[in-house]
């Protein structure tokens, strides 16, 4: 039903702009810190207040940097009739580029706003931390995805930041197993950027966008595809097991999984279909995220 009958700047066209399935990306970390968080403090000293408030600033922060790639990518002229992947807001008309750059300043204003509060538990250093997330939520649409860096601004603000200052809001501190679950799910969330940059590796390359997959290629874009869920759990076992046994086994579900997505994607291999695998990469990553959650629980 995606793009038919939508009315420009109706409800369903704002619901389609924040791609909701991407929300996957923004739960994830969270919810793998505070799991942790929850496993290390018990019940009695787990503060619901942080808690909510870092879920909330991290849905809102994942509709803001759609909508800025939404608008950035539109006004480049990224989003014409050659984009494979899912249709954009602007490039399809439902929303207008004006109302789209009023929508980002209300979800930067409104993240900022939920941020604030964790100053309270977190010290001045949340200030400086919501900064950078604001801000290269702007420069990854705008400058670093075409230098080959979105890989590692994904290891960073889908891995090592969601995770570790979830976890130091509840904690007081950071562990270094807290620091290890970090880069693991950092990983596994990559592989849903990998397969967005295989797929679009042709239109990436005619526009100058230096990707890691059109850096490497194809085929060696694949493997790292394989390799970053696969080491993610391995190390995970390797990491992990001795302290939470069952956040270390519970993910091999995941890896499955992740093993069958790659076999279908090299099947499809090219075209609008990989948005299939996309969204099984998805899927898979947020089966992960479950499942080590319910392993630091456990």
């Amino acid at each position: 039903m995606e793009g038919k009958n939508i009315r420009p700047n109706s409800v369903m066209s704002w619901v389609l702009a924040a791609r909701p399935k991407t929300l996957s990306g923004a739960a994830v970390p969270v919810m793998i810190g505070l799991s942790l968080a929850y496993s290390d403090i018990g019940r009695s000293e787990f503060n619901i207040i942080p808690a909510v408030l870092c879920i909330l600033f991290a849905f809102i922060m994942q509709i803001d940097a759609n909508f800025v790639n939404d608008y950035f990518d539109y006004v480049r002229g990224n989003d014409d009739e050659t984009r494979l992947g899912p249709r954009r807001a602007c490039a399809q008309g439902w929303i207008t580029p004006g109302n789209m750059k009023r929508a980002i300043a209300v979800t930067t204003f409104v993240a900022c706003g939920l941020g604030l509060p964790l100053i309270i538990y977190g010290g001045i250093g949340m200030l400086v931390v919501g900064f950078l997330c604001v801000l290269f939520c702007f420069l990854y649409t705008t400058s670093l995805s075409y230098l080959g860096l979105g890989d590692i601004l994904v290891l960073v603000f889908f891995g090592i930041v969601p995770v570790c200052m979830t976890y130091y809001l509840l904690v007081g501190h950071v562990t270094a197993e807290a620091f290890i679950a970090s880069i693991l799910c950092g990983l596994v969330i990559d592989t849903l950027l990998l397969v967005n940059n295989y797929r679009d590796i042709d239109n990436d390359a005619n526009a100058g966008k230096k990707t890691l997959v059109v850096r490497i290629g194809a085929a060696y874009g694949r493997r790292v595809y394989l390799f970053a869920g696969l080491f993610a759990v391995v190390a995970g076992m390797s990491f992990i097991y001795y302290s939470h046994q069952w956040a270390a086994i519970l993910p091999f579900v995941y890896l499955a999984l992740h093993y069958a997505t790659y076999k279908k994607m090299i099947r499809i291999n090219k075209g609008k279909a990989l948005n299939l695998v996309l969204g099984e990469t998805a899927r898979n990553m947020f089966i992960y995220g479950l499942l080590v959650s319910i392993g630091f629980l456990l």
